[in-house]
């Protein structure tokens, strides 16, 4: 498995974990973990955004990974 794939992998499980902390935050009745679960939701963005601009990085440099 090739870094690329490895950081796209990583990218669709983050995603997947913001969907499941939105769901969370959607149903929650308690403000305060509400706003613990939008805290995390705007940090795990960050981190997602902060990752596929390494993987641009990572294509432009090796684009034999591009597209994988």
């Amino acid at each position: 498995m090739t870094v690329s794939s490895q950081v796209k992998q990583t990218i669709a499980s983050l995603k997947g974990t913001r969907a499941t902390l939105e769901s969370f935050a959607s149903i929650e009745s308690n403000q305060q973990a509400k706003q613990v679960l939008q805290k995390n939701i705007v940090r795990l963005e960050g981190v997602i955004k902060d990752l596929e601009n390494r993987l641009g990085v990572l294509e432009f440099e090796e684009p034999q990974y591009k597209g994988f």
